[in-house]
């Protein structure tokens, strides 16, 4: 017995008629929901990065300095002089183990009409000296950052990567910005603000390992790189997705580094709907490079970049400084 509603026959006779349309519409949803499914798991199965690249990174050494006793090995020391102590020791190993991962990064889009699932292999945070209980967030110069992720065998993230990390990022840290200053470029405001970060994640009980963004400003590619070379681009520090702090910048000098910035590394490999691709096949294409860059393709940027660097490091040789704020240089976007 139904309480509430009268069942009569011409009701039974309405319901007859309109239950093959019932059933049309129940296998369309189920057919909606499927191919739904299909395609989540079919990105799913897109997303995994090979780990062979991290392996270029040379195991640590025991009895590496920890990121403290790093610290004060710098403490008065700051530009190139800090970053030539750094990079060696980031090229001899001294990176933590959370560090020598690669997290899977997905953004979908089309090509020639057709679905693409890009997928870009990052590290989950970024480049650091010490171990996993003892390690400093390391800001680097451009020429140092070039020349790390080259002879790793990686890349520097684009703006629209960086916007698709945060998204992705299992753990999203507040920006912490510090009184601006000379004191921004100093050694101790790094130590101070790697502790603070350190500090939010123990709070959130966040592990390390995780995909972590927000903690850090990204060095990041752009073609303004080569089109008015000298500078170094930052870009992030997102407060929230497509909320950035720091817009895409060149503002400073390519010697520039401060606390805020942090140096993240992208592997060479890319997997477009699965098949591995090089990255920089992937900038150079224009229907893929636009899931990665506002900038339209980024052609021949190995070669452009290398030059960079060769460039960079001739000036630093015969001694002719780049300038380190916008003051004395021409004006910037």
């Amino acid at each position: 017995m139904t309480v509430g509603t009268v069942t009569t026959p011409c009701d039974r006779t309405r319901a007859r008629q309109f239950r093959p349309w019932t059933r049309l519409a129940t296998v369309t949803v189920m057919a909606f929901a499927g191919a739904q499914a299909h395609a989540q798991q079919s990105a799913s199965s897109y997303a995994r990065c090979d780990q062979g690249p991290v392996h270029a990174i040379p195991g640590r050494a025991t009895g590496a300095p920890g990121g403290k006793q790093f610290a004060q090995t710098v403490q008065s020391l700051s530009g190139v002089e800090r970053d030539a102590l750094t990079q060696s020791e980031l090229l001899s190993g001294n990176v933590p183990q959370f560090l020598r991962r690669l997290i899977p990064v997905t953004v979908s889009g089309s090509d020639a009409a057709h679905p693409v699932q890009l997928t870009v292999c990052v590290l989950p945070d970024y480049l650091a000296v010490g171990s996993d209980t003892d390690f400093v967030f390391v800001p680097l110069g451009l020429e140092a950052a070039l020349d790390v992720a080259q002879r790793f065998g990686f890349d520097l993230p684009t703006p629209k990567l960086v916007d698709a990390i945060y998204e992705e990022s299992a753990v999203k840290l507040s920006p912490t910005p510090l009184p601006s200053g000379d004191q921004m470029r100093s050694t101790p405001y790094f130590v101070y603000h790697s502790e603070l970060i350190t500090r939010q994640r123990n709070a959130l009980g966040a592990p390390l390992g995780e995909l972590t963004a927000g903690d850090k400003k990204d060095l990041v590619l752009t073609s303004r790189l080569w089109q008015i070379p000298g500078r170094v681009a930052i870009y992030g520090w997102h407060r929230a997705a497509h909320q950035p702090i720091q817009p895409l910048s060149t503002v400073h000098g390519a010697r520039y580094a401060d606390y805020s910035h942090g140096v993240r590394l992208v592997s060479g490999t890319a997997y477009v709907n699965g098949v591995k691709r090089s990255i920089a096949d992937v900038f150079a294409e224009p229907g893929l490079a636009a899931l990665l860059t506002s900038e339209g393709p980024l052609t021949r940027i190995g070669e452009r970049l290398d030059a960079l660097r060769a460039r960079l490091a001739q000036e630093r040789v015969t001694s002719a400084a780049w300038p380190q704020t916008a003051a004395v240089l021409p004006k910037s976007r």
